[in-house]
C-alpha cells in the first residue's frame, strides 16, 4: 500500500475504538464507525440504490433533512472535487456507508471524509447498509438520530429523540435550501427562462443552457408578478426537498403563471407543485424513490427509460385538466403529466440525471417547442 493508504488505514483502525450508531424511531439500532463531522444529528433515513455519483448525491438539495444510506458497498475511491458539486452546499443530515476508502482518482482534490467534515456533515461507516435498506423497505422511511459524538449516549435516548423529531411532513425545506438572491446562470441563448429555485441542481441549469436558453434563477418565494415583469419566454419549476403541500406560496405563484399562459416545465418537486396547483392530490410513498435505475414508461410513445429519481412523495387522483404521460414500472406511480389546454408539463424523475443515465434528456425539448409557439 502507498503512504496515503497506510496513513488512512491506521487512522481508521484507531477510530474503530469509538462506536457510533444510527437509531431509528421504531427502535432499530445499527452500529458503525463515525467519520466526517462529529456532530449528532436528526433526520429521515432513506436508501439510494445508485452505484456511483456519491458527491452529486451529497450535494443534491432534495436530500435536505435526510440520512442517505448508500447500498453500493464501497465509496470514497473517486474522492471529491468542486466540478462535481450539484449545489453550493451539503443540505443532507448525514451519510451512511458500508466501506469508505481513500481517494485514488486524478480528479480528486480531497477525500470523502474531509469533504464531509469541511461541510459539517456526519457520516457512519462499517454498517451493513443492505440490512438497513431491507429494514426501510419493509417498514418505510424512518425518523432517525445519528450518534457520532465522543460523549456516550444511551440508545434509548437516541430512539426517543428520533421519535420526538418533527420530521419532514408539513415542513418547508425548499425555503431553507433556495438561493437567497436572484442570479444569472447563463446570459446567452434564444429563449429567456426563469428558474424557480426550490433546491435546483446545477445540471438542470446546464441542460437548459445547452438547449439554447438564457437562464436566470430566483428564490423559491419570489412573487409571480416579479418573474413576469422580466418578460421571460418560459418558467421552470425545479426539484427540491420535503413536502410539496408545505409550499402554498409556490402554488399561488404557479396559479398566476398558468393564468397568463406562460410555458411551464417542472421536475420532481416542481412536478408535484404543478399537479397540486391543478387539483391533483399528493401522497407519501412508503420509502420513496432514490437511485438512478428506475424504469419509467412514456405513455405518449410507448418507450421506456431508465431514470434517476429522488423523492418521497407522488401525485395521485389527477383531475380531468391533466393528462398522465409517464408511469413508474416498479409501482405504477405518476411520473409525468401535461395540462390538456395550457402550455405546462412536468416529470417526477430527473432527465438531467447527475448521477444517472442521460437517455431522458430529450424531455427538455418540448419546453423549447412550447416557448417557440407561445
Amino acid at each position: 500500500m502507498n503512504a496515503l493508504t497506510d496513513t488512512f488505514r491506521a487512522r481508521w483502525a484507531a477510530q474503530r475504538a469509538h462506536t457510533a450508531y444510527l437509531a431509528l424511531a421504531d427502535g432499530a439500532i445499527f452500529h458503525g464507525v463515525a467519520f466526517g463531522a462529529r456532530k449528532d444529528t436528526l433526520g429521515e433515513a432513506v436508501f439510494n440504490t445508485g452505484m456511483t455519483g456519491y458527491q452529486e448525491i451529497l450535494t443534491d438539495p432534495s436530500y435536505a433533512g435526510q440520512f442517505v444510506v448508500l447500498t453500493t458497498p464501497e465509496v470514497g475511491n473517486t474522492g471529491c472535487n468542486p466540478e462535481d458539486e450539484e449545489s453550493r452546499a451539503l443540505f443532507l443530515s448525514g451519510l451512511i456507508v458500508r466501506e469508505v476508502n481513500p481517494p485514488s482518482n486524478y480528479r480528486a482534490t480531497e477525500s470523502l471524509e474531509n469533504y464531509l467534515a469541511r461541510h459539517g456533515r456526519p457520516g457512519l461507516a462499517g454498517v451493513d447498509t443492505r440490512a438497513i435498506t431491507l429494514h426501510l423497505r419493509d417498514h418505510g422511511a424512518q425518523k432517525a438520530f445519528l450518534h457520532v459524538e465522543d460523549t456516550p449516549l444511551p440508545e434509548s435516548e437516541a430512539v426517543a429523540r428520533a421519535r420526538a423529531w418533527v420530521g419532514l411532513d408539513g415542513q418547508d425545506y425548499a425555503a431553507r435550501v433556495s438561493t437567497p438572491s436572484p442570479y444569472t446562470w447563463n446570459a446567452e441563448g434564444r429563449f429567456r427562462v426563469t428558474v424557480y429555485d426550490f433546491g435546483v441542481k446545477r445540471n438542470i441549469l446546464r441542460c437548459l443552457a445547452a438547449q439554447g436558453c438564457q437562464v436566470s434563477v430566483v428564490p423559491a418565494q419570489t412573487p409571480a408578478a416579479e418573474v413576469l415583469a422580466e418578460r421571460p419566454d418560459g418558467v421552470f419549476l425545479s426539484n427540491g426537498p420535503a413536502d410539496p403541500s408545505a409550499l402554498p406560496y409556490a402554488q399561488e405563484n404557479i396559479r398566476a403563471l398558468l393564468t397568463v399562459g406562460i410555458p411551464l416545465m417542472g421536475i420532481c418537486l416542481g412536478h408535484q407543485l404543478l399537479g397540486l396547483t391543478c387539483g391533483a392530490r399528493c401522497m407519501r410513498l412508503p420509502f420513496g424513490h432514490h437511485g438512478c435505475n428506475h424504469p419509467v414508461r412514456n405513455l405518449l410513445d410507448g418507450s421506456v427509460a431508465i431514470t434517476s429519481q429522488n423523492h418521497n412523495y407522488a401525485l395521485s387522483d389527477l383531475p380531468e385538466t391533466l393528462e398522465l404521460t409517464h408511469v413508474n414500472l416498479n409501482d405504477g406511480t405518476v411520473e409525468g403529466i401535461r395540462h390538456r389546454t395550457l402550455p405546462a408539463y412536468s416529470v417526477q424523475f430527473h432527465p438531467e440525471a447527475a448521477p444517472g443515465p442521460h437517455e431522458a434528456q430529450a424531455l427538455f425539448r418540448p419546453f423549447l417547442f412550447l416557448m417557440e409557439h407561445a
